[in-house]
């Protein structure tokens, strides 16, 4: 299955808080949309891998992704070396996307930086035929390097390159947000309080939505960074 955007989070949940409005309006447009996490989460406070692999097909189906995988790597110990840029090249040389979204490139949390410099290396050695990977049945898969590669923005205000209208869909990506029961603010649950369970939590997400939907004449935006000049044939595809 070839797909037009291939994004990717460290964690299960990272794209749909940083990214879910931009995937649901390309889905909506017609785009072939798919998701890697690099981890299931397992090292959390609150709920189990097991329960955020359940949710994160829960949200999958949400937003209307084409597939969404898990690598297993290990939470807050995997490293951008060859093992792991291997296993991140066959997922690339798999779906072939024109489009990488990954994660932020500093943040909070360090899986996020490292898992965006472990993808973005991933993505230019892609590219390099005499690398060899194979796919599941053991033929040996052909290079394939995306056109761009964007990095949504999470805890750490960054300034970003480009902003993207999610007005029409913020609900949906909200919904998808929500899939993830374990993690945000449930008055019902026990489980211990972590910074993201708070109620204040979601109210952030929103506010930073607005703040950056704000800039570009729009209620709701989620803003990337870029790692290339963005290049156009006609200024007017700029407004």
């Amino acid at each position: 299955m070839k797909l037009d955007i291939l994004a990717f989070a460290s964690h299960p949940d990272d794209i749909e808080l940083g990214c879910a409005g931009t995937l649901i309006a390309h889905i909506a447009a017609g785009r072939k949309v798919g998701i890697v996490d690099l981890t299931v989460g397992e090292l959390g406070t609150r709920g189990t891998p097991e329960t955020r692999l359940k949710e994160g097909e829960d949200a999958a189906r949400i937003m209307g992704v084409s597939v969404r995988e898990n690598l297993g790597f290990a939470d807050g110990f995997f490293r951008n070396d060859r093992e792991h840029q291997l296993k991140v090249m066959e997922m690339l040389r798999k779906y072939k996307p024109e489009i990488v979204i990954a994660n932020a490139i500093h943040d909070r949390h360090p899986d996020h930086g490292r898992g965006a410099e472990l993808v973005s290396e991933s993505c230019f050695k892609a590219g390099l035929r005499m690398i060899e990977t194979q796919d599941t049945d053991g033929a040996v898969q052909e290079a394939w390097r995306p056109k761009a590669v964007y990095h949504y923005i999470q805890d750490r205000l960054i300034s970003p390159d480009f902003v993207v209208d999610v007005t029409p869909y913020w609900e949906k990506k909200m919904e998808a947000v929500r899939a993830f029961r374990s993690q945000f603010h449930n008055p019902d649950d026990s489980s211990p309080n972590t910074y993201i369970s708070s109620p204040e939590f979601l109210e952030f997400i929103t506010a930073r939505a607005k703040e950056l939907g704000h800039a570009i004449g729009a209620t709701y935006g989620e803003g990337f960074t870029k790692e290339r000049h963005l290049g156009v044939r006609n200024m007017f595809d700029l407004l």
